[in-house]
């Protein structure tokens, strides 16, 4: 037993003293070919610093990588917005059109057929004019904004309209300023203003023309609204916004207008017979009738048929020196084709004439029936008086003021 326990004893011994043999001559290897240690600080260090800094460059690039995608996407969902809004508005079947142009349909059963009226609208070019798409995108509500041509003789007008708008709380409203006085006054008011490039014939007009000749103007300018992919309701100066406009549109035609006629039948058409007595039998002859649209309040929607409307009657207007912008806008509307002429296939919609009311409706009607005078139209347009200042201050005072006596003083119609 004794001896078992020496050999044992010497035997772990031994495996110490090899251990420690070992130890040491891996000391003098690694102090002989590593000098600096196993683990070198300052590489690492300096390693750790170059990978850092390319790190940081991958970071940044991926971060304005996704910066870019990120503004890409909120687009895509901007878009996709305007699309769904546009799919849920009933009233609006040019989505629905778009789809389903060139393909042909089965007739339904009787009563059950019924017509598209929209036409899809125009693929968006900003290359047009970049500079309008860039405010174009600020101010416009779901692709659409009020547009208004100003110069600095309908500067007071203006400003009573200005007012009315930010009443009224809308955003969506753009003078075109024809002039540097003009700019200058939207600037000072925080009115969102657009002035044109330089265009010696367009400027000539705007600086000095009248009602009719800015009004002119308008047709040959919206065409760009139109390219861009906006639609437009079109204003004269002398308008007075109660509500919001665009609360109350169809959207289902390319061209929504207010009309100049005074009730039922002048307003939306009525058929007229024409009597002439040497006819005899065949004396009476039926005529259908209907009012013109006023060309100083309009929407249009950017449609194929909308651009050339406005290309047909600012031609005309160039060519006719002594045309009436509003008597051609109609023709155009309206003629039907015929031997020589191609006419316009445009769909339209009248608007409701009390609640897009003219001053005829207002100061012969209107002011004059208790029940009318209840009513609160979203604008009134003081297009049939030439005292246009003086009565869209009454107006004011008459719907926002509450002012029951503010439209007795004035005539029906002018003095």
């Amino acid at each position: 037993m004794a001896g078992r326990r020496d050999k044992a004893q010497s035997f772990r011994g031994s495996r110490i003293a090899i251990a420690i043999v070992i130890g040491v001559l891996l000391g003098c290897f690694i102090a002989l070919f590593f000098p600096h240690g196993l683990i070198n600080p300052t590489a690492s260090i300096g390693s750790l610093s170059c990978e850092s800094s390319e790190r940081s460059k991958m970071l940044k690039s991926e971060v304005v990588s996704l910066s870019e995608k990120n503004s890409e996407l909120k687009k895509q969902v901007r878009d996709l917005k305007e699309k769904l809004q546009l799919a849920e508005q009933g009233k609006d079947n040019a989505q629905k059109q778009f789809l389903v142009l060139g393909e042909q349909h089965k007739a339904g059963p009787f009563g059950t057929v019924k017509a598209l009226r929209t036409n899809p609208t125009v693929v968006a070019d900003e290359s047009v004019n970049p500079r309008l798409a860039a405010i174009l995108e600020k101010v416009a509500v779901q692709k659409e904004v009020i547009v208004v041509l100003a110069n600095s003789n309908v500067k007071e007008m203006l400003e009573v309209q200005v007012s009315s708008i930010k009443r009224v709380g809308m955003l969506n409203y753009l003078v075109i300023a024809l002039d540097d006085n003009i700019e200058e006054f939207c600037k000072s008011n925080d009115v969102p203003v657009y002035k044109r490039d330089p265009d010696a014939g367009i400027d000539a007009v705007g600086r000095t023309g009248g009602n009719h000749a800015v009004s002119g103007l308008k047709f040959h300018i919206l065409r760009e609204f139109l390219q861009l992919g906006y639609s437009v309701l079109l204003s004269d100066v002398d308008i007075i916004y109660l509500q919001n406009p665009f609360n109350h549109l169809y959207r289902d035609s390319d061209i929504e207008s207010m009309t100049d006629g005074h009730n039922n039948m002048t307003a939306y058409g009525y058929n007229d017979v024409f009597d002439e007595p040497a006819m005899g039998w065949a004396r009476y002859a039926h005529t259908m009738r209907i009012w013109v649209y006023n060309s100083g309040f309009f929407f249009i929607r950017p449609t194929i048929p909308s651009i050339e409307l406005l290309d047909r009657v600012a031609d005309r207007l160039a060519r006719q020196s002594n045309a009436w912008d509003q008597a051609v806008f109609n023709e155009e509307l309206f003629f039907p084709s015929h031997p020589g002429y191609d006419g316009l296939h445009a769909a339209k919609r009248t608007m409701d004439f009390y609640m897009f009311m003219n001053s005829k409706v207002l100061f012969k009607t209107v002011r004059k029936d208790a029940k009318l005078k209840k009513l609160k139209p979203v604008i009134v347009h003081v297009n049939y008086h030439p005292d246009k200042l003086r009565r869209m201050k009454a107006v004011v005072e008459f719907y926002v003021n509450g002012k029951q006596d503010a439209l007795d003083p004035y005539p029906d119609g002018s003095e």
